[in-house]
């Protein structure tokens, strides 16, 4: 075991360093040590919040650096928080979660109407500039006040959600108070959207008032960052959006705008009665359609006046005490990206069919980035040290090629602390969701081999399908009738609070017996949720998640082939799918006192190619069972009595 040097041990609040911690902490002190940035693989329980904070902030206190740590959800800006807290009973530190203006403002006006973070920024500096919102304007009102708690916070780790409930007694804004004690604290842990937005880190980076070459970065469950960095640099415009934009140019007397919403909405309408789910389209198809229909000579010069008139609207709304949303603006924006985008071959354009949440057929238009390095390189090039981490970070190399990280970057895979006999991961062979494979026999024997998990397991299980497709597919072969235990499962659509009341129901049965929950991989459940201890003993993965073959896939491998010759498939398709069954797969073992088995239903986890995405943990303790009942709960029967 790796003895902490003095600097980190100051840093570091516990008794114990965790087994193959040292390691992790040192690898991570060298990199910021060097201003180089760090890409490692670490397993669940190896406690890589603390060590990654440990191993920064000597440097951070020695050159007056900033520490941002990116997370998804606010429960993991909470645990940073909370090690700081730690920290700060031994010295003092200081640090605060930041979210969204919409989590944080008090103001029901905004909270109420607010659709995403640009409208709530928008809305959040209107009302400001007009002297509407009362929690901002307590501040000039009472300025002593509000500097002394400003003070008051930047001297010790606080969450957002304390600095909330202070604000609510005391009349202030929490977001404009986190805000303005940026520049006082050392660590921040925040969204990705923050770092990674370019609009948003602009308008963060002036509060935050230091440069970028004088911040530690570093991203947690890092596995997220390239879908996250494709998501912020893509964008859409709905069939709905355009119908709405047409109201409004009629309600505000633009006739033209008016017109050309109706014209676009309708060719939209129109090109997809002759597609299936969803078709690629060249650039030119919006810009022939904007001047030969619509009879715009000079589109982004239109585009701009689009943007200008939903910018005035939205400034007359708020004037009228209504809230300042523009159709006119969101279409003006999609459309000049889009023009912005042609002849970038790492973007592509789209027109894909989905279903609303009314339930009902609607179509969009679609800006689909392909390149997350676009988003990421910039950051990675401009901090003093990114920390990259994750359970599932493999392969490497991959990685760090897709989001373009510098290439003295250092590649490291630490191995699990757990102890090998708390974990068996078993594939199970003869069963498969392969397409062509997807009958009702099949189906029918994947749901014996599940019941033979149930049964043989003292809690709960944990079910996590390659699709909602395969979900749907196992509730309609009989999984349900099969299982003795009480069952719960995902449904498309489900609101974020439903999903975690499901949750929640089914946590609760891990001292009463026991019950089964049937989720996706990919999904809310496998990915954002832990299941310590009985909340999940068995973990069973059914399918390999991968894509289903659209255009966008299509696109986005065939851009990956061209990057990186050879590797399209593999980057585009192969990777992310493997991931989210690895992760699916880790949800049951989050302490290194839990026990749990994971079962691989599916025989291509048996294959030396898909092995070799696996994680370490999992790959080495992998064993391999015959096409034959009975031999699962064989396994089970011998592992959970072991443990008892």
């Amino acid at each position: 075991m790796i003895e902490l040097t003095t600097e980190v041990a100051t840093y570091f609040p516990y008794a114990e360093v965790r087994p193959f911690q040292g390691e992790f902490i040192e690898v991570i002190l060298e990199a910021v040590k060097n201003g180089r940035s760090a890409l490692i693989e670490g397993s669940n329980g190896l406690g890589k919040t603390i060590a990654a904070l440990s191993a920064c902030l000597p440097k951070a206190e020695e050159n007056d650096l900033k520490i941002l740590y990116v997370a998804r959800t606010h429960r993991q800006h909470d645990r940073v928080i909370e090690e700081l807290k730690a920290v700060s009973r031994k010295l003092r530190v200081s640090g605060v979660s930041i979210r969204g203006r919409h989590e944080m403002c008090l103001n029901s006006f905004v909270t109420r109407y607010a659709s995403d973070a640009r409208s709530v920024m928008e809305a959040c500096e209107m009302l400001k500039a007009r002297d509407r919102c009362p929690y901002y304007r307590s501040i000039e009102e009472r300025e002593e006040e509000y500097s002394d708690l400003r003070h008051r916070i930047a001297l010790f780790p606080c969450k957002a959600s304390e600095i909330q409930k202070i604000c609510r007694r005391k009349g202030f804004c929490p977001y404009e108070l986190v805000k303005a004690s940026l520049a006082d604290v050392r660590v921040i842990a925040l969204s990705y959207l923050y770092v990674f937005d370019p609009e948003i880190r602009n308008v963060f980076l002036k509060s935050l008032d230091t440069p970028m070459q004088n911040i530690i970065l570093i991203v947690d469950e890092a596995h997220n960052l390239p879908e996250t960095a494709v998501e912020i640099a893509s964008s859409h415009l709905s069939l709905f959006t355009l119908g709405q934009a047409k109201i409004e140019a009629e309600k505000f007397r633009y006739k033209d705008i008016a017109g050309f919403a109706d014209i676009v909405r309708n060719e939209v309408e129109r090109a997809t009665e002759k597609i299936g789910k969803e078709t690629l389209v060249s650039p030119e198809f919006l810009l022939e359609l904007v001047h030969e229909k619509a009879g715009v000579d000079e589109p982004q010069k239109f585009f701009q006046h689009l943007n200008a008139v939903g910018y005035l609207i939205k400034r007359t709304l708020l004037a009228d005490g209504k809230y300042p949303r523009s159709y006119i603006h969101a279409m003006g924006e999609f459309l000049s990206r889009w023009v912005e985008t042609t002849g970038d071959e790492s973007y592509v354009n789209v027109i894909s069919k989905y279903t609303s949440r009314k339930g009902l057929p609607t179509a969009k238009l679609e800006i689909v980035a392909l390149d997350p390095s676009k988003i990421t390189a910039p950051v990675f090039s401009s901090v003093h040290s990114s920390i990259l981490m994750s359970g599932t970070l493999q392969p490497l190399e991959a990685y760090a090629q897709i989001t373009k990280l510098p290439e003295d970057t250092v590649k490291r895979v630490v191995p699990s602390p757990f102890p090998k006999e708390h974990i068996l991961p078993l594939v199970s062979c003869g069963v498969t969701t392969a397409m062509e494979k997807r009958t009702p026999e099949m189906y029918g024997k994947i749901v014996s081999r599940i019941e033979e998990v149930v049964q043989n397991t003292p809690a709960n299980t944990g079910i996590f399908a390659a699709s909602f497709e395969v979900l749907q597919a196992l509730c309609s072969s009989g999984l349900e009738k099969a299982l003795k235990k009480p069952f719960l499962h995902e449904r498309r659509g489900m609101s974020s609070r439903e999903n975690e009341s499901m949750v929640a129901d089914f946590k609760a049965y891990a001292s009463r017996g026991g019950a089964v929950f049937l989720g996706v991989q990919g999904g809310r459940s496998s990915e954002g949720v832990d299941y310590p201890g009985d909340e999940m003993n068995s973990v069973v993965i059914v399918g390999v998640p991968y894509a289903e073959p659209t255009p966008k896939v299509k696109a986005q491998i065939s851009y990956f082939e061209k990057c990186f010759p050879e590797l399209g498939r593999e980057y585009g398709y192969v990777i992310p799918a493997m991931k989210k069954a690895s992760q699916a797969a880790g949800r049951a073992i989050r302490t290194l006192e839990d026990r749990a088995a994971m079962i691989f239903l599916d025989h291509r986890f048996s294959t030396i190619y898909c092995q070799r995405f696996l994680p370490l943990w999992i790959r080495d303790n992998l064993k391999v069972l015959p096409d034959k009942d009975g031999v699962i709960a064989e396994e089970l029967a011998v592992f959970f009595r072991n443990g008892s």
